[in-house]
């Protein structure tokens, strides 16, 4: 190259610097990246909110009859210690109803209402009952009843740094078509290793990379509700699969399957709750570089 032609390479070099630092620039901060990035902000403050999974400090399951409960050791349920009175009361099981009895001085409260002697599930309310940092109600799984308890106090609310995700990448925003399947149940397994038949809408049916996949689908009060898994699964994110949800498809039964919006169960922050597993034919044989890596050890 002669000196000649220097100065007319110079211009389009500075041409192509300045080309490049635009086009990143756009990129990382795209309207699409920035929606994506607000509701993954949301999504970190409602696991930091007091009925988030972030403050789960137990899961007690009641055996038939009366179940004493308290910080002593004594208890048949025993709450953490030195939050709590050593004897709170009894959790009385009755075929399905749970009652709790206590005393005035114990201060355990239903919103403001001191309480006594109160039936807590079934109700058509949703009682949490309060003692110091704690609060607590009533799961049902399968056939069986647990106490489930929050500590507002919690040292895995402490602990909480954020959640590590991949990039935001537009790819993983996948359109799919939504195959409707009427009487359809599909067995699930959960962490208890409980199954039960689920209701099931339908399937999304999609492409990745060319090659046709599908997963069966839950119904959810906004849209679909699907658990899958993939090659991912123990090595960058949650052992046990991811969740994903999504909005209603449209008149046509299109909906798009967000993966940069891919979450970690429950059971990735806490070892007190009863995550649901994917169904095998949830299980992707592809690697998804998109939404939440995994968090803690539980």
């Amino acid at each position: 190259m002669n000196n000649k032609s220097m100065p007319l390479l110079l211009p389009l070099f500075a041409f192509l610097c300045v080309a490049s630092m635009g086009l990143k620039s756009v990129k990382s901060g795209t309207p699409y990246e920035e929606e994506v990035k607000e509701w993954h902000r949301s999504r970190i403050e409602n696991l930091k909110k007091e009925d988030g999974w972030l403050n789960l400090a137990g899961l007690y399951w009641l055996e038939e009859g009366k179940n004493t409960f308290g910080a002593a050791k004594t208890n048949a349920i025993v709450f953490p210690k030195g939050k709590s009175e050593e004897s709170l009361g009894t959790f009385t099981l009755d075929k399905g109803e749970v009652f709790l009895e206590t005393t005035p001085e114990k201060a355990i409260f239903n919103g403001n209402e001191p309480v006594t002697n109160l039936k807590i599930f079934p109700s058509e309310e949703n009682i949490i009952l309060k003692h110091q940092s704690l609060r607590w109600f009533i799961i049902k799984r399968g056939n069986k009843y647990g106490v489930r308890l929050r500590d507002l106090d919690s040292p895995f609310l402490k602990e909480f740094t954020g959640i590590e995700t991949f990039p935001i990448d537009a790819n993983w925003k996948i359109k799919a078509k939504f195959v409707q399947e009427e009487n359809k149940k599909i067995a699930v397994l959960d962490v208890l290793g409980q199954t039960t038949l689920q209701d099931s809408p339908g399937k999304v049916v999609f492409s990745i990379h060319g090659k046709q996949y599908s997963l069966d689908a839950l119904n959810d009060t906004a849209g679909l509700f699907i658990i899958f898994a993939d090659k991912t699964n123990k090595k960058q994110t949650y052992g046990a699969g991811r969740f994903l949800y999504t909005d209603k498809p449209d008149a046509n039964g299109i909906v798009y399957l967000d993966f940069n919006k891919a979450i970690n169960p429950p059971c990735a922050f806490t070892p007190y709750a009863t995550c649901p597993l994917p169904p095998k034919q949830n299980v992707l044989p592809v690697t998804v570089y998109a939404g939440e890596k995994n968090y803690g050890h539980h």
